[in-house]
C-alpha cells in the first residue's frame, strides 16, 4: 500500500493566489514574497502533483484543466484550513445563551447547527426555547431571549438578518383534499401564525371559501391531523414530511410567496451569544449554498 501524499497548504494558498490575481507579480504583491518565490512555489506543487497547473504566457497566465481541478479542491481546504486556525486561536469562551426559533424551524434545519456549534464551544450553554414567532417577538422584547429566529414577509421592512428564504407549499394526506365540495378545511397553528394568515390571505384574495378544521400548537399534532385528512396546511417546502403530499395549482389552490427567516439579536449580547449568531449566519448560508433553497 502506497504511502499517503501530502500537500503544502502554503502552495496550495499560492496556486489559488496567482489563478485570482491573475499573474506572478500581483500574487506576489499580495502574499509579500517576491515573484521568483511564487515560480518557486508553483512548480513545486506541480512537481508534488505531477501535472502542469498553470500555462504561461508573455501576458497571461491561465489554469490548465487540472490547475481548475486543483484550485477547485484548494479552495474547501483553505477555508478548512483557515477556519481551524481561526478556532484554535480564539480564546475558549463559556455561558448562557438563550435562542428561541419556531418548532418547524427548530426540529428541522436548526438541529444539526446547534450540535456542530456544541461541539466546538462545549462549555457553552445552550437553552432553546420553541413557540410561535409572535410570542418569540414578545419574549425577545421582554429580554428573555439573546437571539431569535423569527418568520417575517419577504416584503416586510428589514427586521433582523435575513437567514433563510424557501417556497411554502400547500400539504395533505391526499390530493382529493383539496378538490372537495365546499370551504377548503385548514390545519393550521393558532392565531397569531404567519402560516395561518399566509393560508387564508391566499384563499380570501383568490375568493376560495375556508374553514378552520383543525387548530394545534404543536407542529406533530398539525402533522398528525393532515395524516388522517381532517385539512390541509402550509409547510416550508423542505420540511414535507415524507408521507404527506403537495398539492400543486392543479388542485385550485392559490400560489403562496416565500417565507424568510431574519435572526434577532439583542443590544449588548456577550461573547458566547455573539458566536453563536456569527455561527448560525454562515452555517445556514453554507446549506443554502449546497443545495437548499434561500
Amino acid at each position: 500500500m502506497a504511502a499517503p501524499v501530502n500537500l503544502d497548504v502554503d502552495l496550495l494558498r499560492t496556486l489559488v493566489t496567482v489563478a485570482d490575481a491573475g499573474g506572478f507579480s500581483r500574487a506576489a504583491d499580495r502574499l509579500l514574497r517576491n515573484q521568483s518565490t511564487i515560480s518557486l512555489q508553483i512548480k513545486r506543487l506541480e512537481d508534488r502533483v505531477g501535472a502542469v497547473l498553470l500555462e504561461r504566457g508573455p501576458r497571461h497566465v491561465r489554469l490548465t484543466g487540472e490547475g481548475q481541478v486543483i484550485v477547485d479542491y484548494a479552495r474547501r481546504i483553505l477555508a478548512l484550513n483557515d477556519e481551524l486556525m481561526d478556532r484554535v486561536r480564539q480564546p475558549e469562551i463559556a455561558g448562557l445563551v438563550r435562542l428561541g426559533a419556531p418548532e418547524d424551524f427548530a426540529t428541522s434545519h436548526l438541529p444539526g447547527v446547534l450540535a456542530r456549534f456544541a461541539q466546538e464551544h462545549p462549555a457553552v450553554g445552550l437553552e432553546v426555547t420553541c413557540d410561535l414567532t409572535l410570542n418569540l417577538f414578545d419574549r425577545f422584547a421582554a429580554g428573555d431571549l439573546d437571539l431569535a429566529l423569527v418568520k417575517r414577509e419577504p416584503s416586510a421592512p428589514l427586521l433582523g438578518t435575513r437567514v433563510w428564504r424557501e417556497p411554502l407549499v400547500w400539504v395533505a394526506a391526499e390530493r382529493g383534499v383539496a378538490m372537495r365540495q365546499g370551504p377548503l378545511p385548514l390545519a393550521v397553528s393558532p392565531a397569531p401564525c404567519v402560516y395561518r394568515k399566509r393560508a387564508t390571505d391566499a384563499l380570501d384574495a383568490a375568493g376560495r371559501p375556508w374553514r378552520i378544521a383543525y387548530t394545534c400548537g404543536a407542529l406533530t399534532g398539525t402533522h398528525a391531523a393532515v395524516r388522517a385528512g381532517l385539512g390541509v396546511t402550509v409547510l416550508p417546502k423542505d420540511m414535507v414530511p415524507a408521507d404527506l403530499v403537495m398539492l400543486d395549482e392543479e388542485t385550485g389552490l392559490p400560489g403562496l410567496a416565500d417565507t424568510e427567516m431574519a435572526l434577532l439579536v439583542a443590544a449588548d449580547i456577550g461573547p458566547p451569544a455573539q458566536r453563536l449568531r456569527e455561527y448560525v449566519i454562515r452555517e445556514l448560508e453554507r446549506g443554502r449554498g449546497e443545495g437548499t433553497t434561500g
